[in-house]
């Protein structure tokens, strides 16, 4: 089975999504999928009374985004690649935006329920602009409910937006400061940015399929086991589709003891290297080379009492609630930044 990519394309009001999006499906030979903001009965009567509204707003575009994204996303890969002007995610950063105390508390309850069905993209392009670009986009589209909408809340959006992406992992991000960019009427802008994106999709290894789950399993678990470019949160989620499965428990001590019986074994398996490296060193004379064979010769055994232990490890990020690789990426970004010369061993 072929893997088809899927892009979204995120950013500001005004910035430039849905012309983006139309053009790299045109020019990647890919589905389009479009955001039905329109359909909103609450979305005038927020522009003129965010506070008031907010809570319906909200909530009504995080169900029609989920229903639009469930139904079109999964079968769509099954076939080509897709593009769409919105990432799912993007609904938590407008609910922190406009929610308060309770109404944000269940906001984030239904999206979570909701946000584990809907499946990761391949590349997120992140369109930027200054808000005086995004003030001109605005007023030259002339949307009737956008009219009158004040220039601080684009402003507190835009940098919205900007925390956002700044710890964002989920998925590869593509940049782009759009204020000098005329992707419509230059067709060397519009070439450049496709070239990006064409880079940006074929950086890193297409990789081979997870095994296979039955058709209940959810629909992230599903695109996850065809394969294609995969970080460690789809693995992540992966687990969540396998316990559901295969119907494994949650129970946090059991799995602990898991992770540190195949923590064992591993050490079992180098004890076991080291000791085989000792005798080939007797008749190698070369105690690197002795070395390399004993590992080699246990490399298989290795591999899977290691794939254990991360098994375990992704089971209880879960359980605990632990994005692991956001996680990752703050430690060895502090780890980075400190100065190790008078420690003995290495940063664990």
């Amino acid at each position: 089975m072929s893997y088809n990519e899927y892009i979204a394309i995120e950013g500001a009001i005004g910035v430039g999504k849905t012309t983006l999006a139309r053009i790299l499906a045109q020019e990647l030979r890919a589905s389009l999928l479009l955001e039905v903001f329109e359909e909103n009965p609450f979305l005038s009567d927020f522009y003129a009374d965010r506070e008031r509204y907010a809570f319906q707003t909200q909530i009504f575009f995080l169900i029609s985004r989920y229903h639009q994204q469930s139904k079109v996303i999964p079968p769509t890969l099954i076939r080509e690649r897709l593009v769409s002007d919105y990432l799912f995610d993007k609904d938590r950063l407008f609910a922190h935006l406009n929610l308060r105390d309770e109404e944000l508390a269940m906001y984030e309850r239904v999206h979570r329920i909701l946000g584990e069905q809907i499946p990761t993209p391949d590349l997120v392009i992140y369109l930027r602009a200054n808000i005086d670009t995004l003030m001109a986009r605005i007023a030259m589209r002339d949307r009737p409910y956008e009219r009158g909408m004040p220039r601080d809340y684009i402003a507190a959006l835009r940098q919205a937006y900007e925390a956002f992406f700044s710890t964002y992992v989920a998925a590869p991000v593509l940049t782009l400061d759009t204020d000098d960019l005329d992707f419509v009427r230059s067709d060397q802008d519009r070439s450049a940015v496709v070239g990006l994106v064409r880079a940006a999709l074929e950086k890193g290894e297409i990789q081979q399929p997870l095994p296979e789950l039955r058709e209940q399993a959810p629909p992230t678990g599903l695109r996850i086991l065809q394969g294609g470019r995969r970080r460690l949160g789809d693995f992540q989620r992966f687990h969540r589709a396998l316990d559901q499965e295969k119907g494994f428990g949650a129970d946090l001590g059991m799995n602990f003891a898991g992770l540190t019986e195949e923590v064992g074994e591993v050490g079992r398996e180098i004890k076991l290297a080291l000791i085989r490296a000792d005798h080939l060193a007797d008749h190698l004379g070369n105690r690197q080379e002795a070395l390399e064979q004993a590992i080699a010769e246990r490399r298989e055994a290795l591999s899977e009492e290691m794939a254990d232990v991360l098994a375990y490890l992704l089971k209880l990020a879960n359980y605990t609630g632990v994005d692991l690789e956001a996680a990752y990426v703050r430690k060895m970004g502090r780890n980075w930044q400190r100065d190790f010369s008078t420690r003995l061993a290495p940063p664990s």
